[in-house]
């Protein structure tokens, strides 16, 4: 089976901390199962090189933003907008299988928005979501789900 392709942003570290833990995860699955998938991440920063992609990925992005709630008086991305750049050069949105959105639930309408605005950019769903570094849990759950989509 292919790896699971995941392209990520991450600004504190919790970002980077779960897409490890997701990817330490499928490695034991793997040495369980030989057909479970593999996690094959790919950080996106300012330092990164814009290429066409040529597999099918998923986005996992924190919420970061300024003003506003976002619903009814407007918000400004801050910190991500490397990875949504990314994600729309060229023809990339197209291979877009879906969102996975962090954030911190204490931020009511906020939580998971950029998640949510990622997900209406390039015409996918939120597929999945997180709080802050994510638990064992949302591991096992978040892998679950990545593998049925891929």
């Amino acid at each position: 089976m292919q790896p699971i392709r995941i392209l990520f942003s991450s600004i504190s570290g919790n970002t980077r901390g779960f897409i490890q833990k997701l990817s330490t995860y499928a490695n034991d699955q793997q040495a369980i199962n030989p057909s479970a998938p593999l996690i094959e991440a790919v950080e996106i920063s300012d330092l990164t090189n814009f290429t066409d992609e040529t597999t099918p990925f998923f986005v996992c992005v924190p919420t970061y933003l300024s003003g506003g709630n976002g619903i009814d008086n407007g918000v400004k991305e801050l910190m991500t907008n490397t990875l949504g750049e990314y994600i729309t050069y060229n023809r990339n949105a197209q291979l877009v299988q879906g969102i996975i959105g962090s954030g911190n639930r204490n931020f009511n309408e906020q939580y998971v928005l950029t998640a949510r605005r990622y997900a209406h950019a390039t015409n996918t769903a939120v597929v999945a979501d997180y709080e802050l570094r994510g638990t064992s849990q949302d591991v096992e759950r978040i892998y679950s789900i990545l593998t049925k989509l891929a």
